[in-house]
C-alpha cells in the first residue's frame, strides 16, 4: 500500500505543477486581450472564456498537490494540541467521513454534465464562446485526483497508527505530510516500533 501511495504522490505533484503553467498562460491571454482591445477596439469571448477555462483547470487539478502538501484550508487551533497519534485519528475521521464522500458524491452527479455537454455538442451561450465539455470534464478529473490523494493521506496515516511510519510533519509548505524517505524505507521488514 505504500507503494500505491508513493505513486498517488509523485502523480498529484507532477500534475500539481505542470498545471501551474497555467497561470502563466491565463496572464499571457489576459495581458494579450486587453492590448488587443485597447489597440483595436475589439475583442473575444473565446479569450475571455479560455481565462476561467484555464483558472479552473488550475484550481481543480492542482487541488491534490494542495493536500499532499498540506496547503489546504486547516483549523488547527484544537488538533495542533493533540498527540501525533490523535492527529492521525482525527485525519482519518475527516477522510473517511467527508473527503472521500464528497469526492464520490461530486464525481457521481458531475459525469453525466460532462457526457451530456460532450454528446451535444454543448458551446457557450456568448458569441463566439467555447465548447463546455472540456472545463465540466475537469470537474470529475480534479476531484478523481482529490480522491486518490485522500487515499494517499490514509494509506500515511493508517502507516503512523500501525507504526510503520513515523509521525506525519504536518504544517503549512512541505513536501508531503509523510516523508517520501520514511514511506521508503517502510517495509515490513523494516518496520519502526515507536509510536
Amino acid at each position: 500500500m505504500f507503494g500505491l501511495s508513493r505513486s498517488i504522490d509523485r502523480l498529484n505533484d507532477a500534475v500539481g505543477r505542470s498545471v501551474s503553467w497555467l497561470v502563466l498562460a491565463a496572464v499571457l491571454i489576459s495581458a494579450g486581450n486587453a492590448l488587443v482591445r485597447k489597440l483595436s477596439n475589439n475583442s473575444s469571448n473565446a479569450f475571455l472564456e479560455i481565462q476561467w477555462y484555464l483558472f479552473a483547470a488550475v484550481f481543480l487539478l492542482a487541488a491534490g498537490r494542495t493536500l499532499l502538501t498540506q496547503d489546504h484550508v486547516r483549523i488547527d487551533v484544537l488538533s495542533s494540541r493533540f498527540s501525533a497519534r490523535t492527529q492521525s485519528w482525527i485525519e482519518v475521521f475527516g477522510l473517511l467521513g467527508f473527503l472521500l464522500p464528497l469526492v464520490v458524491v461530486v464525481i457521481t452527479l458531475s459525469w453525466p454534465l460532462v457526457v451530456r455537454a460532450f454528446v451535444s455538442g454543448e458551446v457557450s451561450s456568448n458569441a463566439g464562446g467555447l465548447i463546455r465539455w472540456p472545463v465540466m470534464a475537469l470537474v470529475p478529473l480534479g476531484f478523481a485526483l482529490l480522491g486518490l490523494q485522500g487515499l494517499s493521506e490514509l494509506i500515511k496515516r493508517i502507516g503512523h497508527l500501525t507504526c510503520r511510519l513515523p509521525p506525519p510533519s504536518g504544517g503549512r509548505g512541505n513536501n508531503t505530510a509523510m516523508p517520501q524517505a520514511a514511506l521508503a524505507a517502510s517495509s515490513p521488514v523494516h518496520m519502526d516500533r515507536t509510536p
